[in-house]
């Protein structure tokens, strides 16, 4: 029996005891959900539904939950529900319930963990953003890893999701890194405050192979043509970079085009309409002040110009009238006083902003040898990117380091201890589950041992106390999703494997699943089977959410 189950059976309970006091049905809940007692002496599971119900009812929570109770005893699967406190229900699965669980997840295969807890909702997910002046720097590469992840849970839990990436080609930043190209084909010292690092010579070589005259031009002119195929150069070997990481985006989307389409003056139309804009001094402002800013923003200058927060508004507009009902944008921790204004802007539009804007801040990402920072990157300079990253310990390891930690804290990545295979390396930690589940499989196939048809399985079976204690971990699977999910913290599906790593190495030290030398197989080792087949399955799945693979040899 899963938990979703259990709690469906709890929920029938109270429809049943609703029915026969004729108390007021209207008071039940469509869902009610079922939790894991910290203390496993509680029992296997809890429910709470006779203090949330009491109140409406008119009813004592402990009244109501004793006919809950008595409800409960004759379903099957349920060995024994005790009254606990002023209300909980305290509820034990018998052998044959909490077993079947293996086979229920063995047959859902990748559907495990899946639900529709966030259908009907349709979410943009902006992350990384990087401007093109320069490769990925591995604070851009821990929302890579994040912001992948977090796409996936979302799709896991029934949300349509849209993954963008946000770029920019104009302004000050990728003028400077036009002036360093320049610089770099002539054999010149970068501009005082232009960029460093190896990569500036690389991409103004191949812009000089790509326009032989360009070095004939005067300044201004080749300046442009650095600016037009450098960036474009750069922007295709960071999105090549992204891709080998394991991250595509649906859209990549310029804000030249929010400029060439009248996306400013469609949103200061609509920012207008709304009565929120003011124009003083020659320039044109937004009264983001009258929900909670700091100061109130300018929109275009006096001479004309747009500012970066005027497209930031066009940009939030055209997702809302692109359909999304919820904008998330990723990043960094130098954003902090980003999230008041955009919040007053989504306001300023009309919108609820805690219901269609989040913007969630990661913090800062060091990679540490030998105990220091490494603060250099051999290509970029100054800083250490997607690369440097991968280079010291690969694609899976990343992933796994960077999406492992809530993001709002900051984290050190120890190279020595990323690369270790042993078990105080996570991932390593993890994934060796993976390959032993296999082997196991492997090694079952070879002396004849198979799982049988699910009506030859007897999961009652399964009543070691190392049994029980994976089953339990298993189950919790999918609610660990849903809330990863929901809280946009994917860090939970790691740590929650790391768990259920070592629930599974329990369970294998202490239950052999393989017959010895000639012994006869027997319903017990397919018991075990179908346990060990149930870990490979939820490891994998987890895994696959946080975009790391599920080796089946290490």
């Amino acid at each position: 029996m899963t938990p979703a189950e259990l709690a469906e059976a709890v929920l029938a309970a109270a429809h049943a005891v609703f029915a026969d006091r004729e108390l007021d049905r209207s008071a039940l809940p469509e869902h009610t959900t079922v939790e894991r007692p910290r203390n496993p002496e509680h029992g296997d599971y809890a429910a709470t539904l006779a203090l949330q119900l009491s109140k409406k009812v008119g009813l004592p929570p402990r009244e109501l939950a004793a006919a809950l109770a008595a409800e409960l005893a004759s379903t099957s699967g349920i060995k024994s529900v005790e009254i606990a406190g002023p209300g909980f229900l305290n509820i034990r699965l018998d052998a044959a319930a909490a077993g079947q669980l293996a086979r229920s997840i063995v047959e859902a295969g990748e559907e495990y963990g899946r639900s529709d807890r966030l259908a009907g909702l349709k979410i943009n997910l902006e992350f990384v953003s990087a401007n093109p002046t320069g490769p990925v720097h591995i604070g851009g590469v821990r929302w890579a890893a994040v912001g992948d992840a977090l796409s996936r849970l979302l799709r896991a839990t029934g949300a349509n999701v849209g993954t963008e990436y946000y770029f920019n080609d104009a302004g000050s930043q990728i003028d400077r890194f036009a002036r360093s190209l320049l610089a770099a084909a002539r054999n010149e010292p970068a501009p005082e405050d232009g960029y460093g690092g190896a990569y500036l010579a690389e991409i103004a070589e191949q812009v000089t192979a790509r326009r032989p005259d360009v070095l004939t031009l005067d300044d201004a002119a080749a300046q442009e043509v650095f600016r037009v195929e450098g960036v474009a150069l750069m922007f295709t070997e960071i999105k090549s970079s992204l891709r080998d990481f394991g991250v595509e985006f649906d859209t990549y989307f310029n804000e030249k085009d929010l400029h060439d389409r009248g996306e400013l003056e469609h949103a200061l139309t609509r920012l207008r309409e709304q009565g929120h804009l003011f124009d003083s001094e020659g320039a044109t402002w937004l009264r983001t002040t009258d929900f909670g800013d700091d100061k109130d923003r300018v929109l275009r200058k006096s001479n004309g110009e747009w500012t970066y927060f005027a497209a930031d508004c066009a940009y939030y507009l055209d997702k809302r009238e692109r359909g999304f009902d919820r904008v998330v944008i990723m990043l960094g921790a130098d954003h902090h006083g980003y999230v008041g204004r955009m919040k007053a802007m989504a306001a300023c539009f009309g919108d609820d902003p805690e219901q269609t804007l989040e913007i969630l801040i990661g913090q800062l990402v060091n990679l540490v040898r030998d105990g220091a920072p490494v603060r250099m990157s051999k290509r970029a300079g100054t800083v250490v990117t997607l690369e440097d990253l991968v280079d010291a310990i690969g694609v899976d390891a990343s992933r796994y380091a960077l999406a492992r930690y809530s993001s709002d804290s900051p984290i050190d990545i120890d190279i020595e201890l990323w690369t270790r295979a042993t078990r105080d390396n996570p991932v390593y930690y993890v994934q060796y589950v993976a390959a032993r589940t296999a082997s196991v499989g492997r090694n079952a196939a070879e002396v004849g041992l198979t799982r049988g048809d699910a009506a030859s399985f007897r999961p009652e079976l399964l009543d070691h106390e190392k049994e029980n204690e994976l089953l339990k971990a298993l189950a919790e699977f999918p609610a660990v999703v849903a809330a990863a999910a929901e809280l946009r913290e994917p860090h939970r599906v790691a740590r929650f494997l790391e768990d259920l790593a070592g629930a599974y190495h329990r369970f294998y030290d202490n239950c052999r699943i393989l017959p010895r030398g000639d012994e006869a197989v027997t319903d017990l080792h397919r018991a075990r089977l179908w346990l060990n087949d149930a870990t490979r399955v939820v490891i994998a799945n987890g895994l696959r959410l946080l975009g790391v693979s599920a080796p089946e040899r290490m």
